[in-house]
């Protein structure tokens, strides 16, 4: 939404170049059986070939947080969750990142009750999707959003900063 002042009634130019990426991750967790729904990047995605994640993505200009997650989740996995069903668990504030040199704050939610078929819906992007067992989370793991599901499962840290220099 654009602002205006008093003093001005036009819109302000939105500062793109300068803004901080928007970015919503969705931890599925059937807590039933103790599975997480990951992903796998894919040969051809733009960052962290190979790597696990969780299903992520960048939100569309005027979207809300929580429909970015909503959105991003059902295109990546097939999975339908109702955004009053999402619980805020962390945030990621980055520095830098592959597509936001001024840096991204990625919101981390959970979501326990869900519908639909985990599948893969961008397999362009994704090699594998599946239910992994919390106790076998693998190693080879995006760090942010690994350092997110570990501390979401550990019950730790609801913040976490990348590549900040101290």
């Amino acid at each position: 939404m654009a602002q205006t002042t008093a003093d001005q009634s036009t819109a302000l130019k939105p500062a793109t170049e300068s803004m901080t990426l928007l970015v919503a991750a969705v931890i599925v967790h059937d807590r039933a059986t103790q599975r997480v729904a990951l992903l796998r990047r894919g040969p051809k995605a733009k960052f962290a070939r190979g790597m696990w994640d969780l299903p992520v993505g960048k939100s569309e200009p005027g979207e809300p947080i929580t429909q970015t997650a909503v959105r991003e989740l059902n295109e990546e996995t097939g999975l339908v969750v109702a955004p009053d069903d999402l619980q805020l668990v962390h945030v990621i504030h980055g520095a830098r990142g592959v597509e936001a040199p001024n840096g991204f704050l990625t919101v981390v939610f959970a979501a326990h009750e869900w519908s639909g078929t985990l599948s893969n819906g961008e397999p362009e992007k994704h090699s594998e999707v599946s239910w992994v067992s919390t106790d076998a989370i693998p190693p080879e793991f995006v760090s942010t959003t690994g350092t997110a599901l570990a501390s979401y499962l550990q019950n730790g840290p609801s913040v976490s900063l990348d590549s900040w220099r101290e």
